[in-house]
């Protein structure tokens, strides 16, 4: 059986996490999940976000990358709610003027 990645993308609230739940128990896939609880940027981004969205998406992209390695190495099919394709392509483009502090 071959081994699949998917990524799932969205807006916030938009179900990705419940979609990767599901798929994942359904089909005994590996799954990965956006880290929020041990984020130590979350909070203060949510106070200013000009001020730490530079220091957000740095931790969630090296997040992604450990998720996407440990996807790899694991034998099974794997989905993930999230990309590390969002950051650069979307999330990065948000940012006021293209900079940060």
């Amino acid at each position: 059986m071959a081994k699949h990645l998917v990524l799932v993308a969205g807006n916030i609230g938009a179900g990705k996490t419940t979609l990767t739940e599901r798929i994942g128990a359904r089909l005994g896939w590996w799954t990965g999940y956006e880290s929020v609880a041990d984020n130590p940027y979350l909070s203060d981004f949510y106070g200013d976000m000009h001020a730490w969205a530079f220091h957000l998406q740095v931790f969630f992209l090296g997040h992604r990358a450990d998720q996407y390695l440990e996807a790899a190495r694991d034998a099974r099919s794997a989905i993930l709610d999230r990309s590390i394709y969002e950051d650069a392509h979307i999330f990065a483009r948000l940012a006021p003027h293209g900079k940060f502090r």
